[in-house]
């Protein structure tokens, strides 16, 4: 309650502030002009530099419209409070799969999708709140300067410990991808990975759980890799080419492979409304995607985009399961699933951690 209480409490500072200066109140339904300054939440880091290269400053030099970014680490709790104590003050969100179906009405704006690709992507991944705009995996990856002449070739080897010894490094922060590999291992057919089993899943984990390192960010887990502390991951396969660049000499294996995608969304009561689904609209057209995807490792999911066509590093395209070739299964990881139990699974998750 109290962590509620200071979030209500920080909005409304800011929207005293807002109301302070001069600007007049946004019209909801004005569309995007000189005079709109679109406030955007991103993810931070270099993710939010290419958001503002990509997708931002395009769109300004068409419509004149500025962009205000913000990063939240708690941000589905900070839009909780804004929304119910009608005061949000952003526009847009990036968010990921599960959280648009979870809060789709709820926290986010039903946006027209006539005027959206929702016809060019995959069954199963729009809302009436959006179309997702980039998709990424669960990579498997080993350091090749360490396992030479034998080297893991499925997501099996990853609990192998005794054929491979060293220590695993995962993102502590989300169970997404590592439950699915977890499964596959024990045999599970990837097909059939839907509801998830988590208790056989975190067996199965605990097999080797004395060789797990948790990393509580992706840069110390890309720390763990770069000083050879771990030696191999399942982690974003964005990470892994940014990893290799770092340092490490990352190599991919291609058995299973889950993957997701984000998406860009109008918050409910967002003050331009309007010029924000404009902003969201020209984000998700092929020019804008490819030139994000390029930057951030990241895949266009319309079907009219090739991945192919985008200019990918070498280690980009290293660990991009969705360019040509043979890669295994590759298997979506299930939106309604995640969106009714990410919490339920992320305790239980969390709790075997530190039990």
């Amino acid at each position: 309650m109290r962590r509620k209480h200071l979030l209500a409490i920080a909005v409304a500072g800011a929207l005293v502030s807002t109301a302070c200066g001069s600007e007049p109140p946004a019209d909801p339904a004005a569309p995007a002009g000189p005079d709109t300054t679109i406030t955007w939440q991103t993810t931070g880091g270099d993710a939010t530099e290419y958001e503002k290269r990509a997708l931002q400053e395009p769109f300004t030099a068409g419509t004149g419209a500025a962009f205000e970014n913000v990063t939240s680490l708690n941000y589905i709790s900070q839009l909780l409070t804004m929304v119910e104590s009608n005061q949000t003050i952003w526009d847009v969100v990036h968010t990921g799969s599960y959280l648009v179906k979870q809060y789709c009405g709820t926290l986010f704006e039903p946006v027209d999708l006539s005027r959206f690709p929702a016809d060019l992507v995959p069954e199963g991944t729009t809302t009436e709140c959006s179309v997702p705009a980039t998709k990424y995996a669960a990579g498997f990856a080993y350091d090749a300067a360490v396992y030479q002449g034998k080297v893991p070739t499925k997501i099996g080897d990853f609990f192998d410990t005794a054929t491979f010894p060293g220590k695993r490094v995962v993102f502590a922060g989300s169970p997404k991808g590592i439950i699915e590999a977890a499964l596959v291992a024990d045999g599970v057919a990837p097909d059939q990975l839907y509801p998830l089993d988590v208790d056989r899943a975190l067996a199965k984990l605990e097999t080797i759980k004395s060789d797990i390192i948790f990393a509580p960010s992706f840069t110390v887990l890309q720390q763990n890799l770069v000083n050879k502390q771990a030696t191999m991951t399942l982690t974003l396969s964005g990470r892994l080419g940014i990893i290799r660049d770092s340092g490490s000499d990352l190599a991919p294996v291609w058995d299973f492979t889950s993957w997701d995608f984000d998406a860009f969304v109008v918050p409910k009561g967002a003050p331009n409304a309007a010029a924000a689904q404009e902003a969201v609209e020209f984000a998700l057209e092929p020019e804008p995607l490819r030139t994000y995807a390029a930057m951030s490792g990241l895949t266009p999911v319309r079907s009219d985009v090739d991945p192919n066509t985008v200019d990918f590093t070498e280690s980009g395209k290293l660990f991009n399961p969705f360019l040509g070739g043979d890669h295994g299964d590759v298997v979506l990881q299930d939106p309604e699933y995640w969106a009714q139990n990410y919490n339920a699974v992320a305790e239980k998750w969390t709790a075997w951690q530190v039990g």
